[in-house]
């Protein structure tokens, strides 16, 4: 099941995504188990940057991964506000952004890592690959 969830946020997100999201799992030949996303700000976020992860920089997505073997589960936290500030700074629709941003969250409970320049280039790929089924 994946779930939506909002800390310190006036506005939400649309949740006509949870079939396309659930359509990426089952495309990497993974089973759903509990994924939830938290919609925050950045300062939220930059908290829990700090705490759990010991970085001091804001980040669009944390991702923490609770998946047993085959079956994906995680708590996906995204800050809608960098979001907002990322689509403006690379001249992206906002929409494309959350949508890229929910994807890699759910690629890297698939395994997909973004540490090296191959694993961030494989990464893009993969989201490139289902943001354009989202549009079809």
């Amino acid at each position: 099941m994946i779930q939506f969830f909002y800390e310190n946020l006036q506005e939400s997100v649309n949740t006509d995504y949870q079939k396309w999201l659930e359509d990426i799992i089952l495309s990497e030949e993974k089973k759903l188990g509990e994924i939830s996303y938290i919609f925050c700000n950045d300062e939220y976020l930059l908290k829990i940057n700090q705490d759990y992860l010991q970085h001091d920089y804001y980040t669009d997505i944390i991702t923490f991964d609770y998946v047993k073997g085959k079956t994906i589960s995680g708590e996906i936290f995204v800050s809608l506000q960098r979001i907002s500030d990322n689509a403006s700074t690379l001249s992206k629709n906002y929409e494309e952004e959350l949508r890229r941003v929910l994807a890699h969250g759910i690629l890297h409970l698939c395994g997909y890592k973004d540490k090296t320049e191959e694993e961030e280039k494989g990464m893009r790929g993969k989201e490139d690959f289902y943001l354009a089924k989202y549009n079809n």
